[in-house]
């Protein structure tokens, strides 16, 4: 089922059903996701368990001291498997960085540093023993879907989440105004996990009308991964710096790195013209506009199409919408 609130259900019932489908998705992949297709099956489990958490964050008053448990659990279980997953995705990083600039680089100019991290990638997974983290992963996600089923969720309605969606596009309208300030890399970082938290957020309510919130579902995607491609690219770095000799020696990594650097200037410009526009609105004022739309939503279903969302050419962050314009 698709990762979005349905208008036949309640709030309790679309956060139930969400978060119950996410977790037997990744228990899914983790079981059935073995040999070459294992790395693939780990990183779609990790998507399942940050969109969970998404859910949680979106309820969090609802569940009051009970998210703390529930999201401190999450966290556990998705840092386990980031340990196996994160050397993949900086292999994939390198290779995207090297397939960018092919032309101007020799045929195996760069091959050290790639055989390196393939090398430290095989030595992670011998020493974390993947088939017991993959085993103890499903355990736990079988135990947390038991608890979700018992979640005390009393509230419907717009104002059981307003909250929670407030919250989470104003920690992303700070995050950002602090990292474009310092420009460093931890804060760049978090204002990416901010971001796809508002990312995972209007994903749920992207019914409420599709045109306008599939334009900000796209730019929100666009923005979470530009950061975090910049932040693959700084612990990328960090890494070959830390030992050069292991990835074909300095005049190798200086060569990468100068790359890495001007990749890196281009996202951040990219990504800080698209969060000035994804983070216009004040937090009152965001949640006010989604709050007419949810209306809407309830009154005319049939005017607003429940279908699947599509990825379409460059997008805007989306203008604000009164309950006139979502009516068109």
């Amino acid at each position: 089922m698709p990762y979005r609130f349905k208008a036949g259900e309640s709030v309790p019932e679309n956060i139930k059903r969400i978060a119950t489908e996410e977790i037997d998705s990744a228990i899914d992949q983790l079981q059935h996701g073995t040999g070459k297709k294992r790395d693939e099956a780990i990183h779609e489990a990790r998507k399942s368990i940050k969109k969970l958490r998404g859910v949680l964050k979106l309820i969090r008053p609802e569940l009051d001291a009970a998210y703390r448990t529930e999201n401190a659990a999450l966290r556990e279980l998705g840092g386990r498997l980031s340990e196996l997953r994160d050397a993949g995705a900086i292999i994939e990083t390198f290779d995207s960085i090297v397939g960018k600039h092919r032309g101007k680089l020799t045929a195996d100019g760069l091959a050290p540093i790639r055989k390196g991290l393939r090398l430290r990638k095989q030595q992670k997974e011998k020493a974390l023993n993947v088939t017991r983290v993959v085993n103890e992963a499903i355990s736990g996600l079988g135990t947390a879907r038991q608890r979700v089923l018992k979640w005390q969720l009393d509230n419907d309605g717009f104002e059981s989440i307003a909250s929670g969606l407030k919250r989470t596009y104003r920690d992303g309208k700070i995050a950002m105004r602090v990292a474009l300030k310092t420009a460093r890399p931890e804060d760049y970082h978090e204002w990416r996990k901010r971001a796809k938290d508002h990312w995972y957020h209007i994903r749920l309510l992207e019914s409420l009308w599709t045109e306008m919130m599939e334009a900000r579902e796209n730019s929100l995607h666009d923005l979470e991964t530009w950061l975090g491609d910049d932040h693959n690219l700084v612990v990328l770095c960090e890494q070959l710096e830390q030992d050069s000799d292991g990835f074909g020696g300095q005049d190798t990594v200086q060569l990468f790195s100068a790359l890495a650097r001007q990749e890196q200037g281009e996202l951040r410009k990219k990504s800080e013209s698209l969060g000035q526009r994804v983070y216009e609105e004040k937090p009152k004022e965001f949640v006010r506009n989604v709050s007419k739309l949810w209306d809407v939503w309830h009154e005319h279903p049939r005017a607003l199409k429940d279908v699947g969302p599509t990825r379409r050419g460059p997008q805007s962050a989306a203008p604000s919408v009164s309950r006139k314009a979502a009516h068109r």
